[in-house]
């Protein structure tokens, strides 16, 4: 396993690796076995990648420790693997979904990667306008586009003209990444749009 292509309305897109080796509905009682990068989520025993288990436990047990060893990674695959990135502006971050939350795993991940790369990660560029249902749980295509319709925004112009990095942590349909792009292009007249994410889900939900 490695890097993952993504496909979108982007000009290119990555994920550092899948989130997951398999998942199997739980029939008898067990227990974490971290050794071997096993854990028991809801009630499914899933095996993750090595850097599905670091973005797992960062996200869903919030170890704040595995910060720096996902930007590390996702620094370096950035500088030594993508020839687009030397014209890159910016990383701009997907905005959360939940934000009363103090702990925003996606933003403090763009913001360790845009330290080690050099690059700004501007908060308050993208933002979210309107609540929107998570999508893992809205099974209709039409619903989840009519979710997403009109729910991000940018506040000016300030890449016009400019290749963006769109960052996120899981890609799992790519639905918001398509209508964030989209609202890039057209609102923030930015020149191309590259997707980066830390992993990729096995299913498109």
């Amino acid at each position: 396993m490695g890097s993952q292509e993504l496909t979108g309305n982007w000009k290119a897109g990555w994920a550092l690796d899948l989130h997951t080796v398999w998942s199997k509905l739980l029939t008898v009682v067990t227990k974490d076995d971290p050794e071997s990068r096993v854990y028991i989520s809801r009630d499914f025993l899933t095996k993750y990648t090595e850097i599905g288990e670091l973005l797992y436990l960062l996200k869903y047990r919030s170890d704040k420790s595995k910060i720096e060893p996902i930007a590390e990674i996702a620094a370096s695959f950035l500088t030594k693997t993508r020839k687009i990135f030397p014209f890159l502006t910016a990383i701009i971050p997907v905005p959360p979904s939940k934000r009363d939350r103090s702990f925003q795993p996606v933003q403090e991940l763009a913001i360790k990667i845009g330290q080690k790369v050099n690059l700004p990660v501007p908060l308050d560029y993208l933002i979210k306008v309107k609540e929107t249902k998570p999508l893992k749980g809205v099974e209709d295509t039409q619903s989840r586009k009519e979710q997403l319709e009109g729910a991000f925004k940018v506040r000016d112009n300030r890449f016009a003209g400019k290749y963006v990095l769109l960052f996120d942590d899981l890609f799992r349909s790519g639905e918001t990444l398509n209508e964030i792009t989209d609202v890039l292009v057209k609102e923030g007249k930015v020149s191309k749009v590259y997707v980066l994410t830390i992993t990729k889900t096995r299913t498109k939900r």
